[in-house]
């Protein structure tokens, strides 16, 4: 069962674009929160609470080593959200893929008497 408070709390900070973009950064390898502000014209301490968001929801992990915290992706942080989406995408395929069926099956039927007549008739 999808626990959806999870999927909510991802949702919630994939919202913000700082945070995609954030997440975009580290999606190429662990930063510090120093170079993680750089090229955002906002205080530290913003920077500082859009990672406690990313990192309260499992998306990213940090660790301080002296005075320098370093934060990277957590590898398995999207696979609740992911989880959900395959959930609702599978049926909505099976759905798709019936009614391919179906549309072939009526494109190789005979035409109907009503069709023929029309036919006759021309």
């Amino acid at each position: 069962m999808l626990n959806y408070s999870e999927i909510d709390s991802i949702l919630r900070a994939l919202v913000e674009p700082t945070r995609r973009q954030i997440l975009e950064r580290l999606s190429r390898g662990p930063a510090t929160v120093s170079q993680l502000a750089e090229p955002f014209g906002m205080t530290f301490a913003a920077v500082l609470q859009h990672l406690q968001t990313l990192e309260a929801c499992g998306l990213i992990r940090s660790e301080k080593t002296g005075r320098v915290r370093t934060c990277r992706i957590e590898p398995g942080g999207l696979a609740p959200l992911a989880d959900w989406i395959t959930e609702r995408r599978i049926p909505a395929e099976r759905h798709l893929d019936r009614l391919g069926q179906i549309l072939a099956e009526a494109d190789q039927s005979p035409p109907k008497v009503q069709d023929q007549e029309k036919d006759e008739q021309t």
